[in-house]
Protein backbone atom coordinates (compact mmCIF):
# COMPACT_ATOMS: atom_id res chain seq x y z
CA UNK A 1 0.00 0.00 0.00
CA UNK A 2 1.15 3.65 -0.81
CA UNK A 3 1.52 6.03 1.47
CA UNK A 4 1.78 9.83 0.97
CA UNK A 5 5.33 11.27 1.50
CA UNK A 6 5.11 14.33 4.32
CA UNK A 7 6.99 16.93 3.16
CA UNK A 8 8.60 18.63 6.51
CA UNK A 9 8.33 22.23 5.12
CA UNK A 10 4.45 21.68 5.55
CA UNK A 11 4.27 20.28 8.77
CA UNK A 12 3.78 23.55 10.91
CA UNK A 13 5.33 21.71 13.61
CA UNK A 14 8.83 21.43 11.68
CA UNK A 15 8.61 25.46 10.55
CA UNK A 16 11.45 26.66 11.51
CA UNK A 17 9.39 30.11 11.83
CA UNK A 18 6.60 28.64 14.53
CA UNK A 19 8.14 28.98 18.73
CA UNK A 20 6.59 26.05 20.73
CA UNK A 21 7.11 27.38 24.22
CA UNK A 22 8.12 24.73 26.84
CA UNK A 23 5.21 23.24 28.72
CA UNK A 24 5.30 23.01 32.52
CA UNK A 25 4.74 20.04 34.17
CA UNK A 26 2.33 21.56 36.89
CA UNK A 27 1.40 24.25 37.65
CA UNK A 28 3.03 23.70 41.27
CA UNK A 29 6.08 23.58 40.13
CA UNK A 30 6.33 27.62 38.96
CA UNK A 31 8.52 29.40 41.32
CA UNK A 32 9.10 33.29 41.36
CA UNK A 33 12.66 34.13 41.75
CA UNK A 34 14.85 37.12 43.48
CA UNK A 35 18.13 36.93 42.65
CA UNK A 36 21.49 38.08 43.92
CA UNK A 37 22.21 41.45 42.72
CA UNK A 38 18.29 41.98 43.35
CA UNK A 39 17.59 44.53 46.20
CA UNK A 40 13.80 45.60 47.46
CA UNK A 41 12.72 48.00 49.80
CA UNK A 42 8.74 47.63 50.33
CA UNK A 43 6.40 44.80 50.49
CA UNK A 44 6.85 41.51 48.62
CA UNK A 45 3.56 39.47 47.75
CA UNK A 46 2.23 36.70 45.78
CA UNK A 47 0.57 33.24 45.11
CA UNK A 48 2.96 31.12 43.73
CA UNK A 49 6.41 30.04 45.35
CA UNK A 50 9.10 32.25 45.85
CA UNK A 51 13.06 31.73 46.23
CA UNK A 52 14.94 34.71 47.16
CA UNK A 53 18.80 35.09 46.83
CA UNK A 54 18.90 38.76 47.12
CA UNK A 55 18.12 41.24 49.68
CA UNK A 56 14.32 41.92 50.76
CA UNK A 57 13.52 45.14 53.44
CA UNK A 58 9.94 45.42 54.39
CA UNK A 59 7.25 42.68 54.70
CA UNK A 60 7.32 39.56 52.54
CA UNK A 61 3.67 38.02 51.98
CA UNK A 62 2.88 34.49 50.33
CA UNK A 63 0.19 33.14 52.91
CA UNK A 64 -0.42 30.04 50.38
CA UNK A 65 2.91 29.39 49.16
CA UNK A 66 6.46 28.29 50.21
CA UNK A 67 8.84 31.14 50.67
CA UNK A 68 12.81 29.92 50.16
CA UNK A 69 15.21 32.01 51.63
CA UNK A 70 18.66 31.05 49.98
CA UNK A 71 22.74 30.98 51.03
CA UNK A 72 22.95 34.27 49.56
CA UNK A 73 20.22 36.19 50.88
CA UNK A 74 19.81 38.74 53.53
CA UNK A 75 16.51 39.58 54.61
CA UNK A 76 15.07 42.21 57.19
CA UNK A 77 11.66 41.89 56.66
CA UNK A 78 8.38 40.09 58.59
CA UNK A 79 7.91 36.86 56.95
CA UNK A 80 3.99 35.68 56.10
CA UNK A 81 3.72 32.39 54.07
CA UNK A 82 2.49 28.49 54.73
CA UNK A 83 5.94 27.16 54.43
CA UNK A 84 9.66 29.07 55.21
CA UNK A 85 13.04 27.54 54.31
CA UNK A 86 15.50 29.17 56.28
CA UNK A 87 19.38 28.84 54.41
CA UNK A 88 20.43 32.58 54.51
CA UNK A 89 20.39 35.11 57.03
CA UNK A 90 16.84 36.54 58.16
CA UNK A 91 16.34 39.27 60.74
CA UNK A 92 12.56 39.41 61.27
CA UNK A 93 9.36 37.35 62.69
CA UNK A 94 8.39 34.78 60.51
CA UNK A 95 4.66 33.66 60.76
CA UNK A 96 3.92 30.07 58.89
CA UNK A 97 0.86 27.90 58.54
CA UNK A 98 2.36 24.89 57.52
CA UNK A 99 6.00 24.50 58.83
CA UNK A 100 9.32 26.26 59.25
CA UNK A 101 12.39 24.65 57.93
CA UNK A 102 15.90 26.46 59.68
CA UNK A 103 18.99 24.31 57.63
CA UNK A 104 22.25 24.14 58.96
CA UNK A 105 23.58 27.39 56.61
CA UNK A 106 20.72 29.45 58.01
CA UNK A 107 20.17 32.36 60.68
CA UNK A 108 17.08 33.44 61.42
CA UNK A 109 16.87 36.58 64.41
CA UNK A 110 13.03 36.96 65.25
CA UNK A 111 10.00 35.89 66.72
CA UNK A 112 8.25 32.55 64.91
CA UNK A 113 4.73 31.27 65.00
CA UNK A 114 4.71 27.84 63.21
CA UNK A 115 2.74 24.33 63.73
CA UNK A 116 5.96 22.37 63.10
CA UNK A 117 9.61 23.87 63.16
CA UNK A 118 12.40 21.78 62.27
CA UNK A 119 16.21 23.63 63.11
CA UNK A 120 19.19 21.70 61.74
CA UNK A 121 22.66 21.17 63.38
CA UNK A 122 24.72 24.15 63.03
CA UNK A 123 21.69 26.67 62.05
CA UNK A 124 21.53 29.93 64.08
CA UNK A 125 18.31 30.29 65.64
CA UNK A 126 17.63 33.91 68.48
CA UNK A 127 13.88 34.93 69.68
CA UNK A 128 10.85 33.06 70.92
CA UNK A 129 9.29 30.04 69.12
CA UNK A 130 5.28 29.57 69.56
CA UNK A 131 4.56 26.31 68.50
CA UNK A 132 0.49 26.23 67.94
CA UNK A 133 -2.14 24.10 65.80
CA UNK A 134 -4.13 25.58 62.92
CA UNK A 135 -7.01 25.82 65.05
CA UNK A 136 -5.18 27.92 67.77
CA UNK A 137 -3.88 30.41 65.06
CA UNK A 138 -7.66 30.23 63.87
CA UNK A 139 -8.98 30.89 67.20
CA UNK A 140 -6.20 33.64 68.33
CA UNK A 141 -6.89 35.78 65.14
CA UNK A 142 -10.74 35.93 65.98
CA UNK A 143 -10.16 36.77 69.58
CA UNK A 144 -6.87 38.50 69.20
CA UNK A 145 -6.25 37.68 73.06
CA UNK A 146 -2.19 38.05 73.95
CA UNK A 147 -1.33 34.91 75.06
CA UNK A 148 1.51 34.12 77.46
CA UNK A 149 4.65 34.89 76.56
CA UNK A 150 6.48 32.10 75.04
CA UNK A 151 9.72 30.47 75.56
CA UNK A 152 13.33 32.74 74.31
CA UNK A 153 15.27 30.82 72.43
CA UNK A 154 18.84 30.86 71.17
CA UNK A 155 20.45 27.71 69.01
CA UNK A 156 24.30 26.94 70.18
CA UNK A 157 26.59 26.25 67.13
CA UNK A 158 27.75 23.15 67.55
CA UNK A 159 31.92 24.95 67.20
CA UNK A 160 30.89 26.55 70.81
CA UNK A 161 33.20 25.58 73.34
CA UNK A 162 32.26 23.48 75.88
CA UNK A 163 32.42 25.70 78.84
CA UNK A 164 30.29 28.65 77.02
CA UNK A 165 27.56 26.03 76.67
CA UNK A 166 27.98 24.93 79.69
CA UNK A 167 27.79 28.41 81.80
CA UNK A 168 24.64 28.98 79.27
CA UNK A 169 23.51 25.87 80.53
CA UNK A 170 23.82 26.84 84.07
CA UNK A 171 21.52 30.26 83.78
CA UNK A 172 19.02 28.42 81.68
CA UNK A 173 17.43 25.20 80.44
CA UNK A 174 18.09 23.21 77.12
CA UNK A 175 16.98 20.63 74.85
CA UNK A 176 18.54 18.48 71.98
CA UNK A 177 16.84 18.75 68.75
CA UNK A 178 16.92 16.35 65.85
CA UNK A 179 20.46 16.30 63.84
CA UNK A 180 21.96 17.04 67.76
CA UNK A 181 21.46 20.65 67.35
CA UNK A 182 21.35 21.91 71.10
CA UNK A 183 18.82 25.11 72.19
CA UNK A 184 18.78 27.02 74.88
CA UNK A 185 15.69 28.69 76.08
CA UNK A 186 14.90 30.70 79.49
CA UNK A 187 11.72 30.95 80.98
CA UNK A 188 10.30 34.80 80.84
CA UNK A 189 7.35 35.19 83.09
Amino acid sequence: MLQPTQNPANDTKYSPNTYTPPKNITSSMEQATIGRSVVIKGDVSGAESLYIDGRIEGTINFADSRVTIGRNAVIVANVTAKEVVVMGTVTGNIHCTDRLDIRSEGSLTGDVVTPRVCVEDGAVLKGSVEVRTAQKQAAQAQNEKPQAPSKTVEAVKPAEPPKAAAAAASASTSATLAHGSKVMYNESN
